[in-house]
């Protein structure tokens, strides 16, 4: 397993496709995952420290494991079948739940947990950037730095 930042969402064109960006810490690959709207909204607001007046599915679930006396130790981006991924969240007891990555990334932000892919995921699905390729995505950061959770509201 290899850790992973997330970069952010963005959307994509002309599918108009949210997806959510990924980094591998110590590497050069990206992995891009499409995910829905309302899970790019769910990380966006993370990323951006909006806090909403009531909680989302997400700060529920956060507020669930605080009360409970459960800690998420780690989200494990496992495998990609038909261009499907898939996740596990893995808590602190050695419980494991099979998730959806977009939720499973939308939660590790906001309780802190680290998250990790399968190396096999990264080589099927990842994509190496050179360095020289760098300018990219810088513009793409650029752009994560003005987007706001609004822009991925469903119409």
């Amino acid at each position: 397993m290899r850790e992973v930042d997330v970069m952010g969402v963005r959307v994509e064109m002309p599918s108009n496709q949210p997806i959510v960006l990924l980094r591998e810490v110590t590497g050069e690959r990206y992995l891009p995952i499409w995910i829905g709207a309302v899970e790019a909204t769910a990380i966006a607001f993370a990323q951006q420290g909006v806090i909403p007046p009531r909680p989302l599915t997400h700060d529920l679930m956060k507020d669930v494991l605080e009360a409970t006396g459960n800690e998420l130790e780690e989200v494990r981006i496992t495998e990609v079948r038909d261009g499907v991924f898939f996740a596990t969240l893995v808590f602190g007891s050695g419980a494991e739940v099979s998730a959806r990555p977009s939720d499973s990334i939308a939660l590790a932000l906001r309780t802190g947990s680290r998250i990790v892919c399968a190396e096999e995921v990264l080589d099927e699905a990842g994509l190496a950037v050179p360095a020289e390729q760098e300018d990219e995505v810088e513009k793409f950061r650029e752009f994560l730095d003005q987007v706001t959770p609004e822009d991925f509201d469903a119409h």
